[in-house]
């Protein structure tokens, strides 16, 4: 498994790499607000919960929703909506806890397939078809999928291609955050251009 480097924050990172709620709930906040602050949210939550070395999701399930505002909202807030992101991430954590015993890794873990594994993502709350495939395309990048999974890369596509700088999949450092933000920038000049 490769280690992580979404957040550009070392801790942040550590726990993103070892911890796979915080890795999901990462990607659940990454949405209109900068890459790395979205990675970092589940380290500033933890922190907020007194443990830094997981992000629990049967403690976050278990809390009032309104405590769970309390934590995104900080201050400093984690996300601009931060209401918003914590009743999905409450949603998450309870469906982490309920479904899944609080193993998040049993998702990927105990798919079938590679399309089993994305329609278990996009089933998550918060998480769409793109969405779900940059993130199945994440996990297959950075080694965090069985090795026996068939299928995963044709299931993310075109996301889990080699070579491509598109989304956080393709994140490994400082150098590639701004390859994948100049495509992001010519995919949204080549849409408006279009309108």
């Amino acid at each position: 498994m490769d280690a992580l480097h979404l957040s550009l924050n070392p801790e942040a990172d550590e726990l993103l790499s070892r911890d796979s709620f915080a890795l999901l709930s990462g990607m659940l906040l990454d949405q209109q607000i900068p890459m790395e602050r979205a990675f970092a949210g589940p380290y500033v939550v933890a922190e907020r919960l007194g443990d830094t070395d997981q992000l629990d999701p049967c403690q976050l399930a278990s809390m009032e929703i309104d405590a769970v505002i309390a934590l995104v909202a900080g201050p400093p807030a984690v996300h601009r909506y931060p209401k918003a992101m914590a009743t999905r991430l409450h949603a998450l954590a309870s469906m982490m806890c309920d479904e899944y015993s609080g193993n998040t890794a049993l998702i990927w873990d105990g798919a079938e397939d590679g399309r089993d594994c994305l329609r278990r993502l996009k089933a998550l709350p918060g998480f769409g078809d793109q969405k779900a495939r940059i993130f199945l395309a994440l996990l297959l990048k950075t080694g965090r999928l069985p090795e026996n999974l068939s299928g995963a890369a044709d299931a993310c596509s075109p996301y889990g291609d080699p070579g491509v700088h598109m989304s956080v999949a393709d994140v490994t450092g400082p150098e590639s955050l701004d390859r994948v933000r100049v495509w992001k920038k010519q995919q949204k000049d080549a849409a408006k251009n279009k309108q």
